[in-house]
Order: structure tokens, then C-alpha cells, then sequence
């Protein structure tokens, strides 16, 4: 307490209780022991630095008036209370010596605008920092990267309004993070989103800033355990249905971040003079939000889903899952279709109809136990993908391609039928044939030519009945007559193209 310099406690009591001795022993030394300690100030390795009180490895400055950090510190402390004071800078040299025993810092209530990214390389088992209530605005980046074993870091009621995304570099087991009551804008939410940079974050306080917009698809990405203890109440936040959503599944799952601030949740409307409730916004003008579903998973016959077990529970002792059969799901891996994933997922492989329905997740922790309950829905029908689309697409071109060549071939490769000879080797077809004639005749109706001998052109002047009673001019002149069952048939005209379908009977 202040105008007492150098009062200490004894750190063992075990000394303590030898001098007094036994009943019936002689006098306790107790006020001698006092004495000796008031006029002996340097004990244990270490001296008590005046207007403190030190009491074992607790050394406490507070309310002392002090404009710096008070030296000598005794090398043992453990404890150091520098709170309520006018200490308004911390440099890198507040500490002459290296306090490898110190693990809790409070300097709360000093005015410090200051502190240097070094002053505390010679702290590192830090666990316990307080910079509360003071007149800091910007946390500059790698400020805390030195405290590698920090766990709880208290920033509240100062005038931050700039978070350096490097400010909290290496603090891999930062439990705590109380940033409420200053002027933020924009918190580096990504340094949340992978878990790598705070992998032990259980508790972020971003109450009473500045705020005016969330990223909801990203907070709502984030484990239960941590938005258990995400605190955004007391924000100007512009109202949207997102954010009605993400706090209305906070209070369904009943957590302490939604429940125990449900009043200052608010939110601003367009052109509103002033905030509404967020849980408010439920069928109100002009948004007219409505709570989403939670964990409800569509999915199609022969797909694989993943249930996840979003427990809000730390440090969870057993968990598994209970079908909508009642059976239950205990072991890693499996052979069956449902399978326990080693973060405590469900996997389903090979979706049944049968499948359908609400599977419970038990969690057990060390002191609380929780169930969560996740709804699957499986149509009774297959999912095209993109590739069988494609497939389809793909065969009915080739289809079309076929199609338009082989008509062309028919068009335009058909063998030509010219008026002369090419060779000797085979008589050349007579001008009488027809495509008709050789195609639906199974004896050709063509004269035999007569080997070596070239082709004669017919004389236009030659004219005679063509078939079917027709005229023609230059047309075929009739064979001669020909007896026998064949000596019905006519000669077909390959001028005409009705020759195909003539009504001139077909004798065979």
C-alpha cells in the first residue's frame, strides 16, 4: 500500500510456523521477524522497489503515482501490477534484466499511448497481459510477436482503430482477445478463417467498436466453440437477412455470445433515426427476413455427403453419431455406408432412399454434454453432371456430323456414268439402263454390248413413245421383240427421273 517501502511477506509459510514453535514454547518471534524485515529491504535475491508491496514472487505497484516503470524488479517475480499509474510510454529497456519468472503484466489505467514492438523480448513467458483502459490507437504489426506463450491479451476501452493483420504473429496459444469498447472498423476476420495464425482463440470481445458490417459467409464458417464467444453486440451494424440469420442460429444453439447480449444486438435500418433488435427483423418491413433452416442437407440417390459434429464444446472426450434407424456409429473408418471421420464427421457413401431422415450427434465433454441434430433429404432420383451432360452433347454432334457426310457422299460421290468407253476390259452400260431397273430388277434388262466395240450417239432426230405413253424426243428406240416370260418387260428410261416409282409392272 502506498508510504509502506519495502514491506514483504515471507514466501514460505513453513518458516513462519517453525519460529513460532508449540504450545507452551516460548514467546513468538513474530514482531521481531517484522522488524528485521522493514529495516532489511534486500531479500531472496531481489529488493522491493519503493511505493510497491511485494508479497512473495507479487509485486504490486499500483495507485504509486509512477511516471516509469519502478527499478530494480526483483528477478523472481512472477506477478507484476503496474495498474492505475501515469506510466504513458513503454520502451524496450523497462526491464534491465531478463524476467524469465514474470507471466502476468497489468498495466491498465496508465495513459500509455507507446509501446514498443521490442518492450517485451525480455518477457517471454508471458502469459497474462493487460493494456486495458489506456490511449492506444493503432496496434502496429509483430507488437506482440515475442509472447509466443501468451494466453490472454486484454485491449479494451482504448482508442484502437487500426488492427495490423502481423500484430498477433506467433501467438499460437492466445486463448482470449478482448478488443471491445474502441474504434474499429475492420478486424483481419482471416486470421480466424484457416486456424493456423490463433489455432487456441476461444474468446474474441469486437463489442462496442465501430463496426458497421460483417462478413457473415465467414463468421458462420467458423467453428460453434468460437462463435460461442464471438461478441459483435453494441456495433452499428446495417441490417441485412444474413446477419438476422446468423444471430437467430446463435440463439437456437443457445450461445452465450447471442443469449447473454440479445439486447445490445442491434442493427441500423435505411434512413432509421434509430438501431433495431437484430432478432427483430423477423417478417419486418422492408427486409422481412426469415430464419433459415439449420443443418438441413440435400443430396441425391448414389451421392456422398458429410455430416459435421459442430459441437461448441472444448476439449470433447467422445463423441458419436445415431442414425435415423437407431443405429449407432462409434469407430473410425468402417466398412459400411456410414463412416466416423477422425473430426468427428459423419460420412455417407452411396446414398439409399432409406437414408433419409435426422442423425444425432452425441458429444461428450469434460464437464458439459451437447447433441446436435443434423436433417438429411435424399430424392428418390440421379443428378446428371456436368459430364454426362457433355457426353449427350457430344454424341448427338457426331451424329449430325455422320448424317450431313454420308448425304454427301450420296449427292456427289455416286459413280459417274459417261458415254464412253474407258477400256476394252468390260463392255460399256447401255444408255437404257435405269437406276430403277438395276436396283429393283433381279435380271438386268440391258442389251449385251458387243466387246471392243466404242459407243454411237444416238440421233436427236430419233423419236419415239417413251414409257408410260410419253413422247420423247431423241429418245431410246425399242429393242425388237424378244419372246419368252421376259418379253413383257420394258426398258426403263434413265432420263426420267418417275422411273424410280414407275406403274410399269416389274416382272421377275
Amino acid at each position: 500500500m502506498p508510504g509502506v517501502t519495502g514491506t514483504r511477506v515471507p514466501r514460505d509459510t513453513g518458516g513462519l510456523s517453525t519460529a513460532m514453535g508449540g504450545a507452551g514454547g516460548p514467546a513468538s518471534p513474530l514482531p521481531l521477524l517484522l522488524a528485521l524485515a522493514l529495516l532489511s529491504p534486500r531479500v531472496g535475491g531481489g529488493s522491493c522497489p519503493p511505493r510497491c508491496v511485494c508479497a512473495s514472487n507479487i509485486l504490486s505497484c499500483s495507485q504509486a503515482a509512477l511516471s516509469t516503470v519502478p527499478s530494480p524488479l526483483p528477478r523472481f517475480t512472477a506477478v507484476l501490477d503496474l495498474s492505475h499509474n501515469n506510466v504513458t510510454r513503454l520502451r524496450a529497456d523497462w526491464a534491465p534484466g531478463r524476467l524469465a519468472h514474470l507471466h502476468a503484466l497489468l498495466l491498465s489505467h496508465n495513459g500509455l499511448s507507446f509501446v514498443s514492438t521490442e518492450a517485451f523480448a525480455h518477457v517471454p513467458h508471458l502469459r497474462h497481459l493487460d493494456l486495458s483502459s489506456n490511449r492506444l490507437r493503432a496496434l502496429e504489426e509483430n507488437l506482440f510477436s515475442d509472447l509466443a506463450e501468451l494466453e490472454v491479451l486484454l485491449l479494451y476501452n482504448n482508442e484502437i482503430s487500426t488492427v495490423d493483420r502481423t500484430a498477433f504473429e506467433n501467438l499460437g496459444r492466445l486463448r482470449k482477445l478482448y478488443l471491445g469498447q474502441n474504434r474499429i472498423t475492420r478486424f483481419p476476420l482471416e486470421l480466424l478463417r484457416d486456424g493456423s495464425r490463433l489455432p487456441q482463440l476461444a474468446l474474441l470481445d469486437l463489442s462496442a467498436n465501430r463496426l458497421r458490417g460483417v462478413p457473415v459467409g465467414e463468421l458462420q464458417a467458423l467453428p460453434a466453440w468460437l462463435r460461442d464467444r464471438l461478441y459483435l453486440h453494441g456495433n452499428p451494424l446495417a441490417c441485412d437477412c444474413p446477419l438476422f440469420q446468423l444471430v437467430a442460429r446463435g440463439r437456437r444453439r443457445r450461445l452465450s455470445a447471442v443469449v447473454d447480449f440479445q439486447e445490445e444486438l442491434q442493427c441500423w435500418l435505411p434512413g432509421a433515426s434509430a438501431s433495431v433488435g437484430i432478432l427483430a427483423l423477423a417478417g419486418r418491413q422492408p427486409l422481412n427476413c426469415s430464419e433459415a433452416r439449420e443443418a438441413v442437407l440435400e443430396a441425391h440417390l448414389g451421392d456422398s455427403v458429410t455430416l459435421s459434429c459442430d459441437t461448441r464444446l472444448r476439449g470433447v472426450r467422445s463423441r458419436h453419431w445415431v442414425t435415423p434407424g437407431g443405429e449407432r456409429v462409434l469407430e473410425e473408418g468402417g466398412n459400411g455406408s456410414a463412416a466416423l471421420l477422425a473430426n468427428g464427421s459423419l460420412q455417407l457413401r452411396a446414398l439409399r432412399p432409406e437414408d433419409t431422415g435426422t442423425y444425432a450427434c452425441w458429444v461428450a465433454g469434460p464437464l458439459l454434454n451437447e447433441t446436435l441434430y443434423v436433417e438429411l433429404l435424399v430424392h428418390n432420383f440421379t443428378l446428371h453432371g456436368p459430364h454426362d451432360t457433355l457426353n449427350t452433347a457430344y454424341t448427338t454432334l457426331v451424329g449430325c456430323i455422320l448424317s450431313v457426310v454420308l448425304v454427301l457422299i450420296y449427292l456427289y460421290l455416286t459413280p459417274c456414268r459417261c458415254c464412253c468407253c474407258r477400256g476394252t476390259d468390260k463392255p460399256p452400260a447401255p444408255r437404257d439402263d435405269s437406276i430403277n431397273s438395276s436396283v429393283l430388277s433381279a435380271t438386268p434388262n440391258h442389251a449385251a454390248g458387243v466387246p471392243g466395240e466404242p459407243c454411237r450417239s444416238r440421233s436427236a432426230s430419233t423419236a419415239g413413245l417413251g414409257q408410260n405413253g410419253r413422247y420423247k424426243v431423241g429418245g431410246t428406240p425399242q429393242p425388237p421383240p424378244r419372246h419368252g416370260p421376259k418379253a413383257q418387260r420394258k426398258v426403263s428410261d434413265p432420263d426420267s427421273v418417275s422411273s424410280v416409282f414407275s406403274d410399269t409392272p416389274i416382272v421377275v
